[in-house]
């Protein structure tokens, strides 16, 4: 049974309103019932210590919310049990998302495969106890659909084990070298939170992906971005209606560009018509951090590992011009 004001519907306000909106919500509690459980599935518990990279999404004690991406050898995700998933990671203070990651935290998980497109996302409270890493007492978890997923390679070229040496870059708005980097961009990952009426928060992180382009730099610094037609659960667009903020990571070449800072849901009719986009948001970085060589990971985009999903969305340049 999944989490919600009655203890049975998953979803939450805002969650709720976007679902109404796109005329879905019926449909969305009878499939949210089903899909979301509170435990992991056998299928899941198989499937998390195969992978070599996990996102992670945290709020920082100033009520900021980081996205990040750690790496380990497979194996560092298990599950002792279905209620439990233990990563095995050490800290590393110079990840912004660590500082939301103590004992008894909410945090967010997901799971996801770039060799096979396969994701499973869950949220919980984080438990730390003697030795490296923690556990995450599972309060949701869902399977993902495939869309605008690129297939990459995932190998290793450093050992995901050792501590982080270089240096950190920290900015309030994107240089060039970051602005070239989101408008090429082809992936990112995305985490959100909501305080919900019983008190509890509850965190979310997701993966957005599409043709490089499909990310528009304002003049004024913020992103405009699509959101492509998926599943309709719409967590992290229900977390940006209910408290406005957002955190977002890119990743290329082992560079991690974190940002974090405030989002909103924009009208649609404001917008230029984009092939496949069913909402926008807008995302304005507050706090940004680089650190250069922080993946241990290769994730060169594979020989004919375009997502078909991804290729028949539009970019911005296409209607520019």
């Amino acid at each position: 049974m999944a989490i919600g004001a009655n203890d049975q519907d998953p979803w939450h306000d805002g969650e709720i309103a976007l679902q109404r909106l796109q005329g879905v919500a019926e449909r969305m509690a009878e499939i949210g019932r089903k899909v979301i459980r509170r435990e992991l599935i056998d299928q899941h518990r198989e499937f998390y210590p195969l992978l070599p990279m996990a996102v992670l999404g945290a709020v920082d004690p100033a009520g900021d919310v980081w996205a990040s991406v750690r790496a380990g050898y497979p194996g560092f995700l298990a599950s002792p049990d279905p209620q439990t998933l233990h990563v095995e990671l050490q800290r590393d203070p110079t990840d912004p998302a660590d500082a939301g990651m103590e004992d008894g935290a909410p945090v967010a998980l997901l799971g996801i495969d770039l060799r096979t497109r396969r994701r499973n996302r869950l949220n919980g409270r984080l438990s730390r106890s003697a030795g490296n890493g923690f556990d995450i007492g599972v309060e949701q978890s869902f399977g993902n659909c495939p869309k605008y997923i690129q297939l990459r390679s995932m190998e290793f070229v450093a050992d995901p084990d050792a501590p982080y040496a270089g240096t950190t870059e920290l900015m309030s708005e994107l240089d060039r070298p970051a602005r070239e980097l989101v408008g090429r961009a082809d992936t990112f990952f995305v985490a959100s939170y909501v305080d919900r009426k019983d008190g509890a928060r509850q965190v979310d992180v997701s993966h957005r992906g599409g043709r490089p382009g499909f990310i528009r730099l304002e003049e004024d610094g913020s992103l405009a971005i699509p959101e492509f037609t998926g599943n309709r659960f719409y967590n992290t667009l229900g977390n940006i209606l209910a408290n406005g903020r957002a955190g977002l990571v890119f990743v290329e070449n082992g560079q991690l560009l974190q940002m974090t800072g405030e989002a909103e849901i924009v009208d649609g009719r404001t917008m230029p018509y984009l092939e496949g986009a069913e909402l926008f948001w807008r995302f304005r970085p507050r706090k940004i951090q680089r650190r250069y060589d922080a993946l241990p990971l290769r994730l060169d985009v594979e020989s004919g590992g375009w997502s078909p999903n991804a290729l028949a969305t539009g970019i911005w340049n296409e209607v520019r011009a």
